[in-house]
């Protein structure tokens, strides 16, 4: 299969990064005066991972970054999009900081700008301080107001050097599959009885946006996960499924930030002065986050279920090791229909796009993952082809730099174009990792 990566539609002064997450990556769950998260009381209970793990050590990012600074350096990236652990800052999620924590972020913000990638921060990527879920967590209004003070702290310490900044990962996630359905922390399943989660999580975006802008921050945007949801059959029932799946999911969170408002029917159950807090949450933004795994097949419940909708994969396509259908052509479909839902959307950053295949090193400890290469390059050129379609993309973040905790799936799952032996915490370059470094020098090469 050709894998050159498709230049001529891809912008000039396009960013090719990779992105993590803290509490995927970083381990040291208890050193240096880091606060217990959701995700630390979520992984001890147990049931709650697939393989019965937790991430303590993860890929003990916390102490080997250099190494993969590193590893950054060899990809030539543009940037790399990293999480701050909030329970590192604020081990309470509200007053004295952690200075421990904030030396970590500091030294690892300078030594990525002294490798050449420009740093985005994402300050909220669901790891929770545990003492403010214990408050109502994001079923408490409270949350949000100490996640813009949050936001101010690292705004003040990193707003000089951090290029871009995401306040929240996949709000989406965090009310419909961490108080929704309960599969991710805290666990909560409280189907409809989540939706003040959203409109707290959103304003917590709002405020944020505020108080980084408040510290001269230029660059602020979003990390919102968007799946195309198809019915799976053409009968009505599963077309209405399918149209409030979409609502729920997609229009849900975007709306609010585009548009200034809810969709129909939806503003009237959300708490607070709503039309003041829609004013907050839809302030200008610089760029807008994209995370795009894969569409979502959706068909209407038997009577008597408690949701009117549910959700399976999408048939006759090909599958990741995580059973989700790989659908480039869906991928260039969604970037088209945001810009046409959304006319004045800022310009779109790719924040996460990427796969789960389990192949580690052979006899020669070589790693080969043509399958990832086989993703990448067709997603790349999905995005190539919505650019050419009159959407503006201007950057893409693979996900992910290295195999890590996968949340409820633990370390089942392996997204990273690194390999990680959990045992020994080896780091071994994939093939995928030499296609994209040569990816990314070659379109530099095509931007001279």
């Amino acid at each position: 299969m050709e894998t050159n990566p498709p230049r001529p539609a891809l912008p000039a002064h396009f960013l090719f990064g990779v992105s993590t997450a803290s509490y995927q990556i970083e381990g040291a769950a208890t050193e240096d005066g880091k606060g217990q998260s959701i995700w630390d009381t979520f992984a001890a209970e147990p049931g709650r991972i697939l393989d019965g793990s937790t991430g303590d050590v993860a890929c003990d990012h916390y102490h080997r970054w250099p190494q993969d600074v590193e590893l950054m350096r060899r990809l030539g990236l543009d940037g790399y999009r990293f999480s701050i652990a909030w329970p590192r800052i604020q081990p309470t999620g509200r007053g004295v900081t952690n200075q421990a924590g904030l030396d970590f972020y500091d030294r690892l913000v300078d030594a990525l700008l002294d490798a050449g990638v420009k740093p985005m921060a994402t300050l909220y990527h669901w790891d929770l301080p545990q003492a403010l879920e214990d408050d109502g967590g994001w079923l408490n209004r409270d949350t949000a107001l100490r996640l813009g003070e949050y936001a101010a702290i690292m705004g003040d310490l990193l707003g000089d050097r951090v290029t871009h900044w995401c306040p929240v990962n996949e709000p989406n996630v965090v009310t419909l599959n961490g108080y929704g359905e309960g599969t991710l922390a805290p666990g909560k399943a409280l189907t409809f009885g989540a939706l003040p989660v959203a409109h707290h999580v959103l304003l917590a975006h709002g405020l944020a946006v505020q108080a980084l802008r408040a510290a001269g921050v230029r660059e602020i945007g979003t990390a919102t996960n968007h799946l195309p949801v198809w019915p799976l059959s053409e009968s009505e029932p599963d077309r209405a499924a399918a149209t409030l799946m979409d609502t729920l999911w997609n229009r849900l969170f975007a709306d609010p930030v585009l548009l200034g408002q809810y969709p129909e029917g939806i503003g009237e159950a959300m708490p607070g002065p709503v039309a003041d807090d829609l004013a907050l949450i839809s302030q200008p933004l610089d760029f807008y986050g994209v995370n795009y795994y894969n569409p979502l097949g959706v068909r209407a419940a038997a009577e008597g279920a408690p949701l009117p909708f549910e959700v399976d994969t999408v048939p006759g396509y090909p599958t990741t090791d995580f059973d989700w259908p790989v659908v480039p052509a869906a991928f260039t479909d969604l970037l088209v229909q945001l810009k046409e839902r959304y006319p004045a959307i800022p310009p779109i950053i790719i924040t996460e796009n990427g796969c789960s295949y389990g192949m580690g090193p052979d006899e020669h400890g070589e790693v080969d993952d043509q399958t990832r290469i086989d993703y990448l390059d067709s997603h790349l050129r999905a995005v190539a082809e919505a650019v050419e379609r009159g959407v503006d993309v201007r950057g893409y973040y693979c996900w992910s730099l290295m195999d890590n905790f996968e949340w409820a799936h633990g370390y089942t799952q392996r997204f990273g174009l690194v390999h990680v032996d959990y045992e020994t915490l080896v780091r071994t370059p994939k093939r995928s990792f030499d296609w994209y470094a040569a990816v990314i020098r070659a379109h530099h090469g095509a931007a001279e």
